[in-house]
């Protein structure tokens, strides 16, 4: 018996066939293999938005393949990833192979070793209908949105332009976000702070004004700090009362989809998409040493927390084994789940908990090991003890002496580490937790010796721009989008100019990306509502568990929206946005007008703003600090007609110096030319005469980056 068993990638294939062995023909499908037409609508408005699906280009010389195996195969079955597009994919193979879809056919893994392969294998399923209507509803609500209010946009403000259902909400976040900065008006206030010592010890710690005889007080301006300050003069401080106690710290919960891109994104540096690709790597398999193709880690789209008892053990043993017993709580530990979440499948952890990352570190590449490490080391936290920690939180009076009705208040608090539990592998701290070290000992009435007093002026900060971890941790808060779909949704509005990353990786709106919203919600209020686009996720959620008609959630969304288009259309007859950003100082060689920026297919470019009397068009340069190494000219940023970006020279077609490594503006030490930052942060002298190289200085890096 023959068995033909398709899966989503080459990886993936390649592992599963390592653990099924003869009689299994395991084929990839890459990705989807079925899709809307790109050039129409392709979705029946009037016939119960009946979808209109053709081969994606590209992919006919695969499915013929697929056709031919499947005709000589005795069994076909569908192994895609485990979620609503896994699903969605095995249901187009099932309609482009003709199988029937009462057959039990539909295989998942949410991890890919073998005894999930072989228990998968011998469980199928039928193909599970509620979940494709879920993906097939999201894929027409989008394609609705995105073909009739791309091209409205596109008219009013600059061709070319694209609005999504989830990605205008996120885009919304972000020039909300610029406006209440903008809005902001700062506020003063002042802190005293005093380093004290307690003799003998001369360790010096320190306290912060909190107040006097009369109870708490903000200081709000110089005037009254200062009058704190004249009424410390000469005071004696004396330690008031001391409060001791443990406090308990618990580890942060294994990874679920929105915290891994987040924490990759703080700890690692990585974009979200950087992220899932990574991780979609470990999940489909890797050749590990003296193992083959692994599968390293569970499925990587999840919003549950939930983790098998079988997993748990492993982890508990490796635990006991490399830490001892004591690392273990004296209960086991389970994290809830948020409300609404998605519990199909497990968080993200090793599926080999006692594979720690130094013994597969040199089967994988930087990458991949860094982002291993950071899920192992997360989910083996998790199972261990807390970190206990004896805190100490000191009164401090000062007043005059023999004063004892007029005095001021200071606190003072610190901590010792009584046990490191779970922080021994992974601390989940941050910069913006209370810093605190440890008091020297103290007693009440104890007199404690002044080593400085300061006072300091402040202003209230305005709120952070966002960071892509910190816009996905809003976007998961407020229940817009899915863990699935945060990645795609960030690269879209930084690809096409709608934000752009400030210094600190911020997000920052473009001129382009605030005059959308603004249109957006001035005519499509609902389409950049948080509330609303949240209830329809809800309600998708509702199609794939069986409970709501797609057709009819259509049906209400698109007569609204249809509507609202129609009065958009009317009232914005023959008005046209003007964006300040599209104007340039450069003229034009034909006509003498100064050209504009327009952006085509691959990117940025200038053209005449005489179109179509004038057609002139010229590359749009981005020029940078850097000097070509070759000829003395200005290095320019380009893009690649993939929309990658890399550097070359000026001087081009009379010098081809190319390079993907980014100029900065530090000069080589030993022939003064610039040095290029390539990939492991390394900066070198692309003089191939110097050739100079050295690690590159790491920055130091805030939580929220």
């Amino acid at each position: 018996m023959s068995s033909l068993v398709i899966v989503e990638s080459p990886a993936k294939a390649k592992t599963i066939k390592k653990y099924l062995g003869a009689g299994y023909e395991v084929k990839a499908s890459m990705g989807h293999v079925r899709d809307l037409y790109a050039s129409k609508l392709s979705v029946d408005v009037k016939h119960d938005f009946a979808p209109d699906y053709t081969i994606i280009k590209g992919k006919e010389k695969l499915i013929a393949e697929l056709r031919e195996l499947a005709s000589k195969s005795d069994r076909v079955i569908l192994a895609t990833d485990p979620d609503r597009e896994g699903e969605a994919i095995s249901w187009h193979l099932a309609a482009i192979l003709g199988l029937d879809l009462n057959d039990e056919m539909r295989v998942k893994f949410n991890e890919i070793n073998k005894r999930s392969v072989l228990a998968g294998i011998e469980s199928p399923s039928k193909i599970d209908i509620d979940l494709v209507n879920a993906q097939q509803a999201r894929r027409i609500l989008d394609r609705l949105v995105g073909y009739r209010l791309s091209p409205f946009i596109s008219q009013k403000i600059r061709r070319g332009l694209s609005a999504g259902r989830v990605q205008s909400v996120a885009l919304r976040l972000i020039v909300d976000r610029e406006e209440e900065i903008k809005k902001f008006v700062p506020e003063e206030y002042w802190t005293a702070d005093v380093f004290l010592t307690s003799p003998p010890s001369k360790k010096q710690f320190k306290a912060s004004f909190s107040g006097d005889e009369n109870g708490k007080i903000k200081l709000v301006n110089e005037e009254q700090a200062s009058a704190i300050r004249a009424r410390l003069d000469n005071a004696v401080y004396t330690v008031e009362s001391v409060k001791k106690g443990v406090r308990k710290k618990q580890p942060s919960p294994p990874f679920i989809t929105s915290t891994l891109q987040q924490e990759a994104s703080r700890r690692l540096g990585f974009p979200a998409k950087r992220t899932m690709k990574i991780a979609q790597e470990l999940y489909e398999g890797v050749d590990v040493a003296d193992r083959g193709p692994i599968g390293l880690i569970t499925y990587m789209r999840t919003d549950s927390l939930r983790i098998s008892e079988e997993a748990r053990a492993e982890g508990n043993k490796f635990i006991t084994d490399n830490y001892g017993e004591k690392y273990l709580p004296e209960k086991p530990r389970y994290f809830k789940t948020r409300e609404g979440a998605q519990d199909g499948h497990e968080a993200i952890r090793p599926t080999v908990p006692s594979l720690t990352p130094a013994e597969v570190k040199s089967s994988l590449t930087a990458e991949q090991y860094k982002l291993y490490n950071l899920i192992w080391c997360r989910f083996t936290a998790s199972l261990m003890a807390n970190c206990l920690h004896d805190t100490v939180r000191a009164e401090i009076r000062a007043a005059k002496e023999d004063d004892t009705e007029h005095y001021c208040v200071f606190n003072a608090a610190g901590y010792t580490t009584r046990f490191d539990g779970y922080t021994v592998l992974y601390d989940n701290s941050t910069d913006e937790d209370e810093e605190e070290s440890a008091l020297p000992e103290m007693t009440a009435g104890k007199v404690l010796k002044l080593k400085e007093l300061k006072t300091e002026q402040h202003f209230t900060q305005p709120p952070m721009r966002y960071t892509e971890a910190s816009l996905i941790k809003m976007l998961e808060e407020t229940g817009v989008g899915r863990p699935s779909t945060y990645a795609s949704i960030l690269s879209i509005i930084l690809d096409r100019d709608y934000c752009i990353k400030e210094s600190k990786k911020t997000l920052a709106p473009t001129e382009l990306g605030t005059a959308i919203i603004g249109l957006l919600k001035d005519k499509f209020p609902k389409i950049v509502n948080t509330k609303f686009t949240a209830g329809m996720e809800a309600d998708l959620d509702k199609i794939e568990a069986g409970g709501y008609d797609y057709v009819k959630m259509l049906r209400t969304f698109y007569d609204e929206f249809e509507d609202t288009l129609k009065k958009a259309k009317a009232s914005m007859e023959g008005v046209k946005i003007s964006l300040e950003e599209d104007k340039t100082d450069i003229p034009c060689e034909k006509c003498g007008a100064m050209m504009v920026v327009k952006v085509g297919r691959f990117g940025k470019f200038l053209a005449c703003p005489n179109y179509p009397e004038c057609k002139n068009t010229k590359p749009y340069i981005v020029e940078t600090k850097g000097i070509c190494p070759v000829c003395g000219g200005t290095v320019i940023s380009k893009r690649s007609k993939k929309g990658h970006t890399f550097f070359g020279c000026s001087n081009y077609p009379e010098c081809t110096f190319m390079t993907w490594d980014t100029p900065t503006e530090e000069k080589c030490p030993q022939c003064g030319k610039t040095l290029f930052r390539s990939r492991g942060n390394v900066l070198k002298c692309l003089d191939e005469k110097c050739g100079y190289e050295i690690k590159g200085k790491k920055k130091a890096k805030k939580d929220d980056e």
